[in-house]
Parts: structure tokens; C-alpha cells; sequence
């Protein structure tokens, strides 16, 4: 009789898109490590009149988190940050609001579409491209 070392086998859901970027901070949670988050306004429709599809994601993976961090300085200047991004695991969380607004009052019940941001493949900062990832097929051909 012989043993096998099965490899764990994982079913995976992509998302890839263009969007904002938004909302880049730190997370220290009391428990567990710190982290790093940020919001991504996800570009959907015609591109005469798009509409946006927000996400809050993790950001995953030492490349990815530095580019992000590199992002935080022009976010925080409010210039345009614009990135071709990856992400994957998404969930969704509910939230009440805190106070009122032109959309909501307070009280309501809010939903927040949740993921894990692993790969950044352009950024642009007011139009100005600023990073370019290697085609997939190019990596490891260095």
C-alpha cells in the first residue's frame, strides 16, 4: 500500500479591471498582523458616461503592496490615480451608516464588496503612466 501527498486544490475567482484608487491606509488590528487596504472606483459600461463598481480590498504580496504605498502620496493630493488591477476572494460585508446623506440616512443597512487586491498591472497618475507590469509571458524571461 503506498501513500500519496495530495496537493491542496483551489478553485479561484478573478476579477481584473480599471478603476480609482482611493482611500490607502494601514490597518493595525489589535490581534494579527497590520495590513494594507484601499479602495478601488472600478470603471463599468461605455466609456462615454461609465459607471463605478467600488470595491475595499486587501492588498496582498510585497510587489503589490509597494506599489500601492508609491500610489499613497499622489491619492493623498487628490490627483487621479488610475490602475489596471487583479483581484481575487471576493466577499461581501454589511455595515450600518452612521449618519445621513444625499443617498442614505442614518440607520440603513450598506453592503461593501470586499477582495483581495493581488496584482497591479498599470498605474497612472493624471494621465502620466507610471508603472507598467511585464506581460505575464515576459516574466522570468529576464
Amino acid at each position: 500500500m503506498s501513500t500519496q501527498n495530495a496537493q491542496p486544490k483551489y478553485f479561484n475567482l478573478h476579477t481584473s479591471g480599471i478603476g480609482y484608487l482611493s482611500d490607502i491606509r494601514e490597518i493595525k488590528p489589535k490581534k494579527g498582523d497590520a495590513f494594507w487596504a484601499c479602495r478601488i472606483a472600478a470603471l463599468t459600461g461605455s466609456s462615454d458616461s461609465p459607471e463605478y463598481r467600488f470595491f475595499d480590498m486587501n492588498v496582498s504580496g510585497e510587489e503589490t503592496v509597494n506599489l500601492i504605498k508609491r500610489c499613497q502620496d499622489a491619492v493623498e493630493a487628490k490627483k487621479k490615480v488610475l490602475v489596471s488591477f487583479v483581484m481575487s476572494d471576493l466577499w461581501y460585508d454589511t455595515f450600518t451608516y452612521s449618519k445621513d446623506s444625499e443617498y442614505h440616512k442614518k440607520g440603513d443597512t450598506g453592503v461593501s464588496i470586499k477582495g483581495r487586491l493581488y496584482r497591479i498591472n498599470f498605474i497612472k497618475v493624471d494621465g502620466e503612466l507610471k508603472y507598467q507590469a511585464k506581460r505575464q509571458d515576459e516574466q522570468g524571461n529576464d
